[in-house]
């Protein structure tokens, strides 16, 4: 069987990489992936998988026609909060494939934000067609309820990514903390002068050294730049291209301070204490199920979140006391987030087979 993967591949985000590596090693043995890929070329030489342009139309309609089966490959693929090109791509490939009787797989998803009438009408059709269903969080799995389409709950998928050791890692200073922000523009200049200003008086007092890692350098290098040259003598930034590598840095150090969604998953899994700065329902909703601590940078904010303390000094003093006394999660908590994580590969062996 040959199986057409779509998300956000090729595309230099260490998050949807992680969660493509975390596709290919749960897919089931007899499956043959073809990825739709921002880069066709770094794809297959990565993963050893065949890719094609994602946005060709006739390379996408030759890997179509030649599978079996579609599977959107994790991540908030249906959401319109970022452009509302993203469920018009999305939703489209999805009900082509269903058109042409393919297997469908909606696969570790987090749905939404959905804004718009016309999007939340195509993601819900998309979903009813689908072959199977599995969602990464609790919210998203009460809106499959709200519209009574049947689906798996699971952890993200990248609880379950393999991580290997990163070259030179060991050789920083010790103990160390890392930091992984994004562009966003909640994230203004005078906010990351706070936070500049923040972990300078957090390394002064923890000697923790700081590990900058830009998890889509091309919007993440320049922030983990100027906080690099707040602290020149006690940052180093690691750009990773490797998945398994980005989730690795994690085992190196004590506690994760970040926007990325994903930073926080493999921070979690790794042992680490957590702190989030939300831009985004899912990260809130991610440290709210690990019960660990974040500010909402929505200048607004609506959720359970507080808003971010408008002193570096609170926050330093915050970052402290979590690295002191905070409590990553428990092994047996770890084990079991992993565990059920395997329930996305569980979909794929009874949607494609064996």
């Amino acid at each position: 069987m040959k199986a057409v993967l779509c998300g956000y591949y090729g595309m230099g985000n260490g998050g949807d990489e992680a969660l493509l590596a975390a596709l290919l090693q749960l897919l089931p043995p007899g499956v043959t992936p073809l990825v739709l890929s921002g880069n066709p070329a770094q794809t297959q030489a990565q993963y050893g998988v065949q890719a094609y342009p994602r946005k060709s139309a006739p390379a996408v309609w030759g890997a179509l026609r030649q599978s079996q089966a579609f599977i959107w490959g994790g991540g908030s693929l249906m959401q319109d909060a970022t452009s509302a090109l993203n469920p018009m791509y999305y939703g489209g490939l999805m009900g082509l494939a269903q058109g042409m009787g393919l297997k469908t797989v909606a696969w570790g998803q987090g749905i939404g934000p959905l804004r718009r009438s016309w999007s939340r009408w195509l993601t819900r059709r998309c979903l009813q067609r689908a072959t199977g269903v599995s969602v990464r969080d609790r919210n998203s799995a009460e809106l499959l309820q709200r519209w009574q389409i049947p689906g798996w709950l699971a952890p993200d998928p990248v609880w379950a990514l393999e991580s290997e050791p990163v070259p030179g890692l060991w050789d920083l200073p010790a103990p160390r903390v890392a930091v992984a922000l994004r562009s966003h523009p909640w994230l203004t200049p005078d906010r990351l002068t706070l936070l500049g200003q923040a972990l300078q008086d957090f390394q002064r007092t923890s000697q923790a050294h700081i590990v900058l890692v830009p998890f889509q350098p091309s919007a993440d290098l320049a922030i983990a730049q100027t906080l690099h040259q707040q602290l020149p003598d006690h940052s180093t930034i690691l750009s990773l291209t490797q998945p398994r590598q980005l989730k690795g840095v994690f085992r190196g150090v004590e506690m994760v301070i970040a926007m990325r969604l994903h930073a926080l998953i493999m921070g979690a899994a790794e042992g680490c204490r957590c702190l989030g700065l939300s831009y985004d329902p899912k990260v809130e909703y991610l440290l709210a199920s690990l019960n660990q601590p974040g500010w909402d940078l929505n200048p607004r904010p609506a959720g359970a979140l507080a808003p971010l303390p408008s002193t570096a000094r609170d926050l330093s003093r915050a970052w402290l006391e979590h690295y002191v006394n905070g409590d990553p999660l428990s092994t047996d908590r770890i084990s079991a987030m992993v565990d059920r994580a395997y329930l996305h590969q569980e979909l794929l062996k009874e949607v494609l087979g064996s």
